[in-house]
C-alpha cells in the first residue's frame, strides 16, 4: 500500500481541523510561517533559548505545550517548535508541520508540488553506554521505537531497517506483549552536516514511550524484563551498539522518512546509566550544542 495519501479531493474537516484563524489546530501556526529548517526541543522553555540566538524573530505562536518561534540566523530562516515529551506528541507535531508545507488550507488539498523539510531534534538523553561521557553529544544515526507509532502507518517496513530489528527482538528475546520495536535511520544529509564536532558520538537511540517502567527505572512497580538495562548495552548489530534512551527520536524519523522530509536528533548526555552517574549543569553543553546545530543545519 501506497504510504502517502494521493486524493484530489478536499480533506474533510475531521481529518484536518483548521482553527477559525487559518492555523493549524494544535501547533496555531499559520501557512507561510513556517521555515523550512526547523528545531525541535522538547521543553517550550528551550524555544526561548534557541530564539536568543536568532539575528531576527519574525513570529511567534503559542498553545499548550507547543510554543514557536521562526526568525533567521546568519542568512537563514528557522523555526523553532517545542513539542512536550513523548512520540504521541510527535505523531501531531509531524503531521502538523508536513500540512503547513504540503496541503492548501484554503481548498484543503494536497498540494502537486512536495515541499521538504530539514527537522533537527535537540534534547537530552541518558547514555547506556560506560564510555560515552556525560555532557558529551550524542548524534542519532539510527532511532528505535519502542512506542508503537510507526506501526499505524501504512509503508511501516518501507522505511525500517528490518535486519536490524530482527536481529534486535532475537537478541533480547523479545516479549510480543511489549509491541514490535522499530529501526529508522536518520537522514544520511543531516549526519554528514552536523557530526563533525570532537564532542559526538554517533549512536542508536531507543525512544522510550515512558521515563520509568519503559526505560527500566524502578520507583514502586517492578518491571516486567528487569534485566532490560543490562541486555541492551550489549546488542551490536554491523558495528551499531545501543548508546541512550530518550522519548521522541523514532516518530521524528519514521514520520519524516514516510513523509518525505529529513530528521536527525542531537542530544546532551545528561546521567550515564551504566556508570550512575549525572551532570551537575548541563546547560553550558546544551547552549554549545544549540549553536552548533544553528550553524550547520
Amino acid at each position: 500500500m501506497n504510504p502517502l495519501n494521493t486524493q484530489n479531493t478536499p480533506i474533510a474537516d475531521s481529518e484536518l481541523i483548521i482553527n477559525s484563524d487559518g492555523s493549524a489546530f494544535h501547533l496555531h501556526i499559520l501557512p507561510g510561517k513556517l521555515a523550512k529548517n526547523i528545531i525541535l526541543v522538547g521543553d517550550p522553555g528551550r524555544v526561548e533559548t534557541v530564539a536568543s540566538y536568532f539575528d531576527t524573530v519574525d513570529y511567534k505562536a503559542e498553545n499548550r505545550e507547543f510554543k514557536t518561534i521562526t526568525g533567521t540566523f546568519k542568512g537563514k530562516d528557522i523555526s523553532c517548535v517545542s513539542t512536550g515529551i513523548g512520540t504521541d506528541n510527535i505523531d501531531i507535531v509531524l503531521t502538523e508541520l508536513d500540512a503547513l508545507v504540503n496541503v492548501d488550507f484554503k481548498t484543503r488539498c494536497i498540494k502537486k508540488e512536495h515541499t521538504s523539510l530539514n527537522i533537527v531534534r535537540i534534547g537530552t538523553s541518558g547514555s547506556l553506554q560506560k564510555d560515552i561521557d556525560i555532557e558529551s553529544w550524542l548524534l542519532s544515526e539510527y532511532a528505535m521505537g519502542f512506542d508503537p507509532v510507526l506501526n499505524f502507518y501504512a509503508g511501516r517496513d518501507t522505511v525500517a531497517d528490518l535486519g536490524f530489528e530482527a536481529a534486535f527482538r532475537k537478541h533480547m528475546d523479545w516479549n510480543p506483549q511489549l509491541g514490535n520495536p522499530y529501526i529508522v535511520k536518520a537522514s544520511n544529509e543531516l549526519i554528514a552536516k552536523l557530526k563533525n564536532n570532537p564532542r559526538i558520538t554517533l549512536g542508536t537511540t531507543i525512544s522510550a514511550p515512558g521515563f520509568y517502567g519503559p526505560q527500566g527505572r524502578v520507583v514502586r512497580l517492578n518491571l516486567a524484563v528487569p534485566d532490560i538495562n543490562e541486555r541492551l548495552p550489549l546488542f551490536c548489530y554491523n558495528g551499531h551498539k545501543i548508546t541512550n534512551y530518550e522519548m521522541e527520536c523514532s516518530a521524528i524519523y519514521a514520520l519524516s522518512a514516510l513523509l518525505g522530509h529529513k530528521a536527525a536528533t542531537a542530544c546532551v548526555i545528561i546521567a550515564n546509566r551504566q556508570a550512575g552517574t549525572a551532570s551537575k549543569d548541563y546547560q553550558p553543553a546544551m547552549k554549545q550544542l544549540i549553536t552548533h546545530i544553528l550553524e550547520n543545519i
